[in-house]
């Protein structure tokens, strides 16, 4: 999933650089400027649809991840219902209230002589028409992620990248719109991309349904509860971002606001490889949480934070090196480039922290520590990295400003593996001990059985290794023989219809034993196929003899529950 949730982090992202590198170049410093002032607004739309993202990602991980597809469709029911209505509400207050918002930035005054006021005003009334798509770009992100649409995900953000720049260059060549004519490009930018991932959710392969009758209060705050993590975390971006242009004006004036846009849009796609990790995080470990699948989560905590770790070094390392053309890319003039050189380098030695950060802080909102999650935010985000910058500023003028963000991800880092520290005593700074990961939780690890099958000589050996580990487990003779049946049953109609395309293809089983039920999961890789469904549409036909493997499983179980997430088949029996 990485590479593509990369490429959808940077959805967002790649519109801003673009319009930084056009404004920079061809628009002057006064643009670049007021694109600075500009960027607020466009986080706070960001943030409000990140919010509702990550709730979908968290709900929706949980419904899919215990097998409710009514919850489901609830949950992609309510995200759109709340897309629409923040985004139009959003677009019509900005447009109404331009004035008094750009003055609130800090762009100063309506006045003849300012400039800068009347560019950021135009910005902002070019991208506010893109709001509706921008917001439901983000939202289709985690649906498309789960149903396994990757390839489309990719299609969208290419094109969404193609058209901004070709929109642009039609902008400063042709139409001579200024900073309204480069918020336009990004909006029609992101209409493109909305069109092509919206397709797919009138496909009738779409595992998503829309009903107006799912739409409830009570949904809709659960989404947003689950979101408001989120919120906080982009809320506190906004308020630095809000509080480093204050105190860059102070400092350096304008000339230092320029740089300091440069930065952070060098920093919002540095950051896409973070979030990216970070996201990829979120959406496992939600669903592997509801399925209370200890084993998966403590993988994920390995994965993400080596991933995290690899990839930012790397990042860090190339931007590091091409500092100077790249900020040679955005502005021509030479006191904010030596201002923005020396301060990109210096940011982003903090990639590799908030990279650490950031993927155990969306870990931790799957595994619902919501107000864990919340205090790493603001800490990061906000608290230590603006007291970070502050302090230092005032004996390094500039350049302390730009030490803030290592100081702020640095600290944050400390506080977590303190935290860890005192609540894992046993586990210390271990993939166990950061994966918080109560004792008590799920099924013990001794009456959880994982195994998997690759071919059809495996599947009477597995399916006589479930029914020894339940009969050593204590489960009752029959249940055990149950257990047997339905994973020979079931993997080998799996295997005669799903491993016929010469694919890498596997069956993961798994049998968790708890003091109520024993639960057994069956996971394949194969194309989407729901037994439970397909039994009801054919349920009434006149051959006794007809689907008998499926009909004697479905039978003889307490409940069955099948769910395609991540592009993969997953059945869970309960007996």
């Amino acid at each position: 999933m990485l590479l593509t949730q990369i490429l959808s982090a940077m959805t967002v992202t790649l519109c801003m650089l673009i319009d930084s590198i056009m404004i920079g170049r061809f628009l002057g410093l006064e643009s670049m400027s007021a694109y600075g002032y500009s960027t607020p607004v466009l986080l706070v739309f960001a943030a409000v649809g990140s919010m509702i993202s990550a709730g979908v990602q968290v709900m929706c991980g949980r419904t899919m991840g215990s097998g409710d597809r009514k919850g489901t469709n609830a949950c992609f029911s309510v995200s759109v219902a709340l897309a629409v209505g923040f985004s139009v509400i959003g677009m019509a207050a900005v447009l109404i209230f331009t004035d008094p918002l750009c003055t609130l930035l800090g762009a100063g005054e309506r006045a003849a002589g300012n400039t800068v006021f009347f560019l950021t005003r135009d910005y902002l009334r070019g991208f506010i028409i893109g709001a509706p798509a921008f917001m439901a770009a983000q939202i289709m992100v985690p649906y498309m992620q789960m149903s396994g649409s990757r390839t489309r995900l990719v299609a969208a953000v290419i094109a969404m990248t193609v058209g901004d720049v070709a929109f642009d260059i039609l902008n400063v060549f042709v139409f001579k719109q200024g900073t309204f004519g480069m918020g336009l490009a990004s909006s029609l930018s992101y209409y493109i991309a909305f069109v092509i991932g919206v397709i797919y959710f009138f496909k009738k392969e779409c595992i998503f349904k829309f009903s107006a009758a799912l739409v409830k209060l009570k949904t809709c705050l659960q989404l947003l509860r689950d979101g408001i993590p989120t919120l906080i975390n982009q809320v506190s971006l906004v308020l630095l971002t809000f509080f480093l242009n204050k105190l860059l004006t102070d400092l350096g004036s304008s000339t230092a606001v320029a740089a300091y846009s440069v930065i952070s849009t060098c920093g919002n796609i540095c950051y896409s490889f973070s979030s990216g990790v970070a996201s990829v995080a979120l959406t496992l470990a939600s669903i592997f949480y509801a399925d209370e699948d200890k084993p998966s989560l403590l993988q994920l905590v390995k994965v993400m934070l080596f991933y995290a770790a690899v990839i930012c070094a790397a990042v860090t390392a190339v931007i590091i090196l091409a500092a100077k053309p790249l900020v040679m890319l955005f502005i021509q003039d030479l006191s904010a480039a030596d201002m923005a050189i020396p301060g990109l380098r210096l940011f982003v030695l903090s990639l590799v922290p908030c990279a650490l950060n950031t993927s155990l802080k969306n870990y931790y909102q799957g595994i619902e520590r919501v107000r864990l999650t919340m205090t790493i935010s603001v800490l990061q985000n906000f608290a230590l990295t603006a007291l970070g910058a502050f302090v230092i500023s005032r004996f390094a003028g500039v350049t302390g400003v730009w030490l803030g963000f290592l100081t702020g991800e640095g600290l944050t880092l400390i506080c977590i593996c303190i935290f860890v520290c005192l609540k894992q005593k046993k586990d210390g700074l271990s993939a166990k001990g950061f994966s918080l990961i109560p004792e008590s939780y799920g099924a013990a690890d001794e009456n959880c059985l994982d195994i998997s099958i690759c071919s059809q000589e495996e599947v009477v050996n597995v399916s006589k290794a479930a029914a020894d580990f339940c009969s050593s487990r204590g489960v009752a003779k029959r249940t055990g023989k149950l257990i047997a049946l339905a994973i020979e049953e079931m993997s080998n109609n799996i295997i005669l219809y799903g491993f016929t395309d010469g694919g890498g293809h596997s069956i993961d089983i798994r049998i968790a034993i708890t003091d109520d039920v024993t639960i057994l999961r069956i996971r394949d890789n194969c194309r989407s196929f729901d037994p439970v469904k397909y039994l009801e549409l054919h349920n009434d036909e006149d051959d006794p003899t007809a689907h008998i493997g499926i009909k004697m499983v479905m039978k003889l179980v307490k409940s069955a529950n099948y769910v395609n997430s991540l592009g993969l088949n997953n059945l869970q029996l309960t007996l």
